[in-house]
């Protein structure tokens, strides 16, 4: 070799020792800038919602945000994220939550940052058991007939199971002429308490469920059958099956399940922001969430490393359309 093959030899090597430093300098300043942007995540009344928001935060917390967590209801969530208390919400049924986020949107104190591929409902739910008792359902005229199975004695008028969320059952059980009334729950998990009750002892129940759910796998169950939703059910009272009261139809069948986010997220971290917008749950990621926790038994960090686990190629793949993959 010579001379001046060497020092071209030297100076290539030097070129790439001095680019690998820029890069791992970048790298080490990108993250010790991270850990200046505090990034706070909602956690609300239902498990799925918890356990993947938790995995996000493992996510984020390896590019060395300073991640916080807030326990919260769907209802206190409204204004702590237009204040930017926290930062965005991955879980937005249309269902229980769309009028809310939309007035908000309307308002430009959130943003969306669009649908998930998971196709949801919300309804009444009954385990499968329940259909030898009650002969006709699904049909919800069915349950005219036989109310009483769902009674707690000596009282003859059903109970349906509510969890701490803001529906139009009341006005549905009006309006149809149901013999029911509304048990509410403080949280899901009391509902899910009395529902592995009733599968014990196979006592009929009904519930507001949803699918995505862990029970889509591990307990077999039908959706109640309404009268099909139509907006004018919520506007016109005479349209739909009784002609004086609104409300006497299903819920929203085939609806969306969103992201939201404080308005001021892309500035504050625009690369998170760009994360969320890229995020995009299935049917199937939603029940495993759950599921992980409501019947396997897992606690919720145990369920959040398990699903960022089996579903990390996912994640990475966010990150990888995103300004996170430069981190």
């Amino acid at each position: 070799m010579n001379t001046t093959t060497k020092l071209l030899f030297i100076f290539k090597r030097k070129r790439i020792f001095f680019l690998v430093s820029c890069a791992l300098l970048q790298a080490n300043l990108s993250f010790a800038s991270n850990s200046n942007i505090k990034i706070s995540i909602p956690l609300l009344d239902w498990s799925s919602q918890r356990v993947i928001s938790k995995s996000i935060g493992a996510h984020l917390s390896k590019h060395q945000y300073n991640v916080a967590y807030k326990s919260m209801s769907e209802h206190d969530l409204w204004g702590s994220q237009a204040r930017g208390i926290v930062h965005f919400q991955i879980e937005v049924w249309q269902a229980s939550a769309g009028r809310e986020s939309q007035l908000m949107v309307d308002k430009k104190r959130f943003i969306e940052l669009g649908k998930h591929s998971a196709q949801p409902l919300e309804e009444w739910w009954y385990p499968l058991f329940v259909e030898e008792l009650c002969p006709g359902l699904p049909d919800w005229t069915a349950l005219l007939e036989c109310s009483h199975i769902f009674a707690d004695p000596p009282s003859t008028k059903g109970v349906y199971h509510l969890g701490p969320w803001e529906y139009n059952d009341a006005d549905l059980i009006r309006s149809l002429g149901l013999n029911f009334t509304i048990e509410k729950h403080n949280n899901i998990e009391e509902i899910w308490r009395k529902l592995e009750a009733a599968q014990a002892s196979k006592k009929p129940i009904l519930l507001l469920n949803w699918t995505p759910n862990w029970t889509d796998q591990r307990i077999p169950g039908k959706f109640v059958q309404f009268p099909k939703y139509h907006p004018q059910c919520e506007t016109d009272a005479s349209w739909g099956t009784n002609s004086k009261l609104k409300y006497d139809c299903a819920n929203i069948k085939d609806g969306w399940i969103k992201k939201t986010a404080w308005a001021g997220l892309p500035k504050h971290a625009p690369c998170v922001y760009q994360f969320i917008e890229n995020m995009d749950l299935t049917n199937e990621m939603i029940a495993e969430a759950a599921a992980l926790v409501n019947f396997d038994g897992l606690n919720e960090e145990q369920a959040s490393l398990k699903w960022l686990d089996k579903y990390q190629k996912s994640v990475d793949s966010w990150s990888a359309n995103s300004c996170l993959s430069g981190l």
